[in-house]
């Protein structure tokens, strides 16, 4: 019996180690320990070559998006390396592409990436530049929140390092699918790059939105390190989400952490959240 309990209190040690080396409080994450599976060496090649797969990378979006990007973060995968990058300029999003690596050589020639998900961060860039005020009285509501209850977001280097999702906050992102809106903002885009806010503005004046197909994903944690999520704060935070007036239309899905997010993934701990989301989410016309 004294062995099965010494094998049970070491499997614990284990656990616990393998917690303490696997997610770190929310305030601490900037993205480090984030990776791809078997990206080890991938990694170090990405950083012997930066500044060839930055380039690499820019002019890929100047060339496909018209888009100029600023590089944030190289993280080393299967088969080459992924790049997180921010739009320059007032369209503002997140998102990545991936230069591949054959050998030991970089094929910056043969950078790509998911097309959908680079088409899906610019649609919620033009969409969060046309509803910019909605977006404000969003931001203003969870700011409050968050000074008067103990919870917090994302630290901004996390979401420039290893978010890549679409026009982003420490709060939430946003993500919308192509039949959105009822005018092709992929195809207006690249015929208008340089459009400003005003311009965007008029063009979707008549357009027609199913806010259904807008997910807009509030991701909250708690702020002290060993407290679980907090059912009061949790409906609060729904209730003023349902309530709220002049919120942008969308599918809202808030998912409330504990304090501790996983390095490797970005994740917030599955096993300890709160969340009101799909097929429950608060759909705000």
């Amino acid at each position: 019996m004294e062995n099965d309990h010494q094998g049970t209190s070491s499997t614990k040690k284990e656990q616990e180690k393998h917690y303490e080396n696997n997610f770190i409080s929310v305030q601490k994450y900037t993205g480090q320990g984030y990776w791809s599976e078997n990206g080890e060496r991938n990694n170090r090649i990405a950083e012997e070559n930066r500044n060839q797969v930055i380039q690499a990378v820019k002019h890929f979006f100047q060339t496909n998006y018209k888009t100029e990007v600023k590089v944030h973060n190289l993280v080393g995968n299967e088969n080459g390396i992924t790049v997180f990058v921010e739009s320059i300029g007032e369209l503002h999003f997140y998102t990545y592409a991936v230069v591949p690596i054959k050998g030991n050589k970089i094929l910056t020639d043969r950078v790509w990436t998911q097309k959908e998900d680079v088409d899906d961060a610019i649609r919620t860039g033009i969409y969060a530049l046309v509803y910019d005020q909605q977006f404000k009285n969003l931001d203003n509501y969870i700011q409050k929140l968050v000074l008067k209850d103990p919870i917090i977001g994302l630290r901004q280097e996390a979401v420039e390092k290893v978010g890549g999702n679409g026009y982003s906050t420490p709060y939430y992102y946003v993500s919308m699918t192509r039949d959105t809106v009822s005018v092709d903002l992929n195809n207006l885009y690249l015929k208008h790059p340089k459009w400003s806010s005003d311009e965007w503005k008029k063009a979707l004046t008549t357009a027609k939105i199913d806010p259904k197909l807008v997910s807009i994903a509030v991701q909250l944690y708690m702020k002290k390190p060993d407290e679980k999520p907090n059912k009061s704060i949790m409906n609060e935070i729904v209730s003023g989400i349902e309530k709220g007036k002049a919120f942008p239309q969308g599918s809202y899905n808030i998912v409330l952490h504990s304090n501790r997010i996983n390095k490797a993934t970005a994740r917030g701990e599955e096993k300890n959240e709160l969340e009101r989301a799909n097929p429950n989410q608060i759909i705000k016309y």
